[in-house]
């Protein structure tokens, strides 16, 4: 799975293997972040594998090794993403480029190529979940290009569902709001933090915890009719019909 290193990913990660998987961390640049999910991962015997999802190549061939890793795969998840602050009218032309370039690179074809890479070792039957976020429904207008990449990865989870659905491999989706992480922090903190906060009529955003048991479910337990899914994580804090 990608991005298992930290926030997220890493309670995904803990929380398959606590499930009986093996499981391949992926990190871009947190070694020792990874070194240390992998050895309070439940079971032993998972794997640790760097890649940077910008380089089309790398995040080709991180499925592959994950798949040599581990003698198979039954379950991709992709979890890695940024989000980068880039306000339209704040935001300078070079700025503004390279920042959709980045986020597109990380965020829609990051996964793209790893599902692309995964398809000759996925096990028919396997499972493919993503992780989008409430953003791709209600929009990001001071990160738009991290709004419109996870709507194109709602839409590349519902093609791959039709896609993959002679294989029987499903593809689901999974739209947290505000989660308890890293990349949240600096939204939380005060003044601002209570305002996110109250969008939750629950009055609190998400742990991790609650977001990686969604994951689990869907890659490990829930019914094949869910394929093209896109099941939403955010305490009510945005309803969409």
């Amino acid at each position: 799975m990608t991005g298992a290193s930290r926030g997220i990913g890493r309670a995904i990660a803990l929380s398959l293997a606590a499930a009986g998987l093996r499981v391949a961390i992926h990190h871009r640049d947190s070694q020792a972040l990874a070194d240390a999910v992998a050895e309070e991962a439940p079971g032993g015997d998972h794997v640790v594998l760097r890649a940077d999802l910008a380089d089309p190549d790398e995040a080709r061939m991180l499925a592959r090794r994950a798949a040599t890793g581990l003698g198979g795969l039954d379950v991709v998840v992709n979890n890695a993403g940024i989000f980068l602050a880039h306000p339209p009218a704040r935001t300078d032309w070079a700025t503004w480029h390279a920042t959709w370039e980045e986020t597109l690179r990380v965020n829609l074809l990051g996964p793209a190529h790893v599902v692309f890479g995964a398809l000759e070792a996925l096990a028919d039957g396997g499972r493919i979940v993503n992780v989008s976020s409430r953003g791709a429904f209600r929009g990001e207008p001071d990160s738009p290009a991290y709004g419109a990449s996870k709507a194109g990865l709602n839409a590349l989870g519902q093609s791959l569902a039709v896609a993959l659905a002679p294989r029987r491999i499903t593809v689901t989706t999974v739209a947290p709001g505000f989660v308890e992480t890293d990349m949240a922090n600096e939204a939380l903190k005060a003044p601002r933090g209570e305002a996110v906060r109250a969008q939750s009529p629950f009055g609190r955003v998400a742990t991790a915890a609650e977001v990686a048991e969604a994951v689990r479910w869907l890659a490990l337990d829930a019914p094949e009719w869910m394929s093209g899914a896109i099941l939403d994580c955010n305490g009510a804090s945005y309803l969409r019909t």
